[in-house]
């Protein structure tokens, strides 16, 4: 099964079902001679049980460092002796295996990626390595008060959700982790009814697709099929939490709840997010660090989920501003609400990210992440689309409507110095 769709400036996407159901996303684009690819495996942390958090994560650390015929050292050898790129990743919503090379030896990285997939080894040695080494990361996060405020945060938002821990897992988790449970979650998602491969460079996608039939088409999908996961409901019940800790500066962060991707708000929540905190032009930065001197740092996000998302607006000051920085961002994030952008100033944020959103999709690597990323959390390739039409269509009223349904009341996270944080909670509780 086949389908083309055509992007901005003809641009050709070409996607296409094997027999086994991987699914081949390729886009021609011989400016350059590289072919950038990417395979997506629908098998994120949000896959992981709370007990085997950091699974995902362990798993892309160990993958490369061995298969049933090479060794670590050996395959290392191999993309060194061309020049090639070859690394793994897990996120919360896929886990994924990137290659990049030139055109003439990509046929050699794809045979070696699809071995390493379809037959790694998981040497003993490496895991428990790489275990440490994971374990080392947790604990340097903990001496950063952004991620221990996000960290927080992000418990407290989504509870019992997979999306509530790091896909780095906890110390606990990742010092249970054994061989055995690496291979069962390999054997479980890495299977070809559940993989996008995504290709883009200087290479016809008849080529490309034969290629991958070769490398990948005597792979047969595993019985019984895989089913679809459920993840528990989430509802807004905000909160505050707070961690004292001794630093210069102070955290704070508000989150909401808001859509997935898929979601018809997503559009104008993406907006809003670049309004509020995208740049150094954007609301936070002028109001809050520019004008009032508030900030140390200052900004918005709003990240990509197939599940809920999260919207946080957050600020590290001074320890004797917490409270003027807590009310600020309030402020800013209520205006939304009480007040439509102009014509203006949303036509501005328009540009601003639609034109970041063409950037984004310059080079083959870029173009192999976005479409196959698309395909992987189930928009498809004409969400490109799509998403362009969507921002263009939101009004000032929109907005404004979208900015009263998720911004409400906010979870609130606090970090830094004991006195500051006590304050502010005892202000806000009484209020």
């Amino acid at each position: 099964m086949s389908q083309t769709v055509t992007a901005q400036k003809q641009q050709i996407i070409h996607r296409t079902v094997l027999n086994n159901g991987i699914v081949v996303i390729a886009v021609e684009n011989s400016a350059a001679d590289i072919i950038s690819s990417r395979i997506f495996i629908r098998a994120g942390s949000q896959r992981e049980s709370q007990e085997k958090s950091g699974l995902s994560h362990l798993l892309s650390s160990v993958i490369t460092k061995g298969t049933a015929q090479l060794s670590s050292m050996e395959i290392a050898e191999r993309i060194e002796s061309v020049g090639a790129n070859l690394s793994a990743d897990a996120s919360t919503d896929y886990f994924l295996l990137s290659l990049k090379t030139v055109a003439a030896d990509w046929q050699e990285i794809l045979q070696l990626a699809g071995e390493i997939l379809r037959s790694p080894s998981f040497p003993e040695t490496e895991v428990e390595l790489e275990k440490h080494l994971t374990i080392q990361d947790i604990r340097s996060q903990k001496e950063q008060p952004f991620t221990i405020a996000f960290e927080q945060l992000r418990r407290a938002m989504y509870q019992n959700h997979p999306y509530a821990l790091s896909v780095l897992g906890t110390e606990a988790t990742v010092s249970s982790l054994s061989r055995a449970d690496l291979e069962h979650f390999h054997q479980t998602y890495f299977r070809p009814d559940n993989i996008v491969i995504s290709v883009a460079g200087r290479i016809t996608p008849e080529a490309a697709v034969d290629e991958i039939e070769r490398v990948f088409g005597d792979w047969l999908p595993a019985q019984p099929s895989l089913t679809a996961q459920a993840l528990p409901t989430l509802i807004s019940q905000p909160d505050m939490v707070t961690t004292a800790q001794e630093t210069q500066q102070s955290i704070v962060m508000l989150g909401y709840l808001a859509s997935a991707v898929e979601d018809a708000d997503y559009g104008a929540l993406k907006l809003l997010n670049t309004y509020l905190g995208n740049g150094l032009s954007s609301r936070l930065f002028v109001e809050l660090r520019e004008k009032r001197g508030l900030a140390y740092d200052v900004s918005a996000f709003y990240p990509t989920r197939q599940s809920l998302s999260t919207f946080v607006v957050y600020m590290g000051t001074a320890p004797e501003n917490t409270e003027t920085a807590f009310e600020g961002l309030h402020t800013e994030v209520e205006r939304l609400c009480a007040t439509a952008l102009s014509d203006e100033e949303l036509q501005t944020a328009k540009n601003k990210l639609l034109g970041q959103y063409a950037l984004g999709k310059q080079t083959n690597a870029q173009l192999a992440q976005t479409y196959g990323w698309y395909e992987t959390i189930g928009l498809g390739i004409d969400f490109d689309t799509k998403f362009q039409q969507d921002v263009e269509r939101v009004t000032p009223e929109m907005a404004q409507a979208v900015a009263r349904q998720y911004f409400i009341e906010p979870y609130v996270s606090l970090v830094g110095p004991e006195a500051a944080i006590n304050k502010l909670v005892s202000k806000v509780r009484s209020s």
